[in-house]
């Protein structure tokens, strides 16, 4: 394999077609067909799906991290040593000097803390960022399979050739509109009893199990029906309107509940989240001033380890 190979398969995962990533690097699809055809004659495995939009394999997965590696530890080399080449060209390279960092973040921390690493990196002229979307849950399966360099993820396992940093808790509580919640709420005994398997409930995607998770803690054994908003500022928008209940991170709605448009479903129940950053042991000089930026954002967070127990099993609230 050879750096043109290695570029070709960057380029193909990361626009998704051969066309795109022809049109990336500035050379024709045939030209892209032979570099990827011969890289995967060199490792002797399939290294591209040929499907819209084109993935790695497992294979390619692998050879996928060592070319993003090899991408920026070449820039940050040539920097070294002084020698900027205006003729390199690549993906997220196309101004000479520039470096793609591809992240993986949850759309939750994108919409509250995250927001001042984009503003700092406003200012890095030497890099190009490129987010995903991806639940917190599973945002590091990315980085194990080289699709991006650094991920924000509620998982603390260790992934090979990463180091894992606690960042803080993100605060969830569940809310509803006060329609919603007075039609689903009943006095027994004196208590207010949340009927929790007829309240519509909402999530962001198929992988979202945060409300499941409350509602089996709280001893619900038959779920609502569900409602999906992919969406963070959306879902919130859900929630007003009365579509469903939801856990919405404290620090998004406050206000919310401060003009009464929406209410806590019960007191004493939220859930919080630990949160943490996950990058490469790559010795690159972006990767440590992206992490940097990173912790700086996530001083807004709640201390790590503070996170709650959530409502106890079974409790008829």
């Amino acid at each position: 394999m050879n750096f043109e190979q290695l570029r070709a398969l960057l380029a193909v995962v990361d626009e998704g077609t051969f066309e795109a990533a022809a049109d990336e690097l500035r050379v024709s699809p045939s030209a892209i067909s032979q570099r990827i055809k011969a890289l995967e004659a060199s490792v002797g495995h399939v290294v591209v799906r040929r499907t819209v939009p084109c993935t790695a394999t497992e294979a390619g997965a692998v050879v996928l991290r060592m070319a993003r590696q090899v991408a920026l530890l070449e820039i940050e080399t040539r920097e070294a040593l002084g020698a900027d080449d205006p003729g390199l060209e690549g993906p997220g390279q196309a101004v000479p000097g520039r470096a793609m960092l591809p992240l993986a973040v949850n759309a939750d921390s994108l919409a509250t803390w995250f927001r001042p690493v984009l503003r700092e990196a406003a200012d890095w002229r030497d890099t190009i960022l490129r987010l995903q979307l991806e639940d917190e849950e599973h945002t590091s399966d990315l980085l194990r399979g080289g699709d991006v360099v650094g991920a924000v993820t509620a998982a603390p396992r260790v992934v090979a050739g990463c180091r894992t940093e606690k960042l803080g808790v993100i605060r969830y509580q569940p809310v509803a509109s006060p329609d919603l919640l007075e039609r689903h709420t009943r006095l027994r005994g004196g208590r207010r009893i949340v009927e929790w398997s007829r309240m519509p409930v909402l999530r962001y995607g198929p992988k979202d199990d945060l409300q499941n998770k409350f509602l089996r803690a709280r001893g619900v054994e038959q779920l609502p029906v569900a409602h999906q908003i992919p969406s963070s500022e959306a879902y919130l928008e859900a929630a007003r309107a009365g579509l469903g209940w939801g856990l919405v991170p404290e620090v998004q709605m406050r206000w919310a509940l401060d003009d009464g448009s929406l209410r806590i479903v019960v007191p004493d129940s939220e859930r919080d989240v630990p949160l943490y950053w996950q990058v490469w042991k790559l010795g690159s000089s972006r990767l440590e001033r992206l992490t940097a930026a990173v912790h700086r954002a996530a001083a807004s967070l709640g201390p790590a380890g503070s996170a709650s127990a959530g409502a106890t099993a079974g409790s008829p609230g």
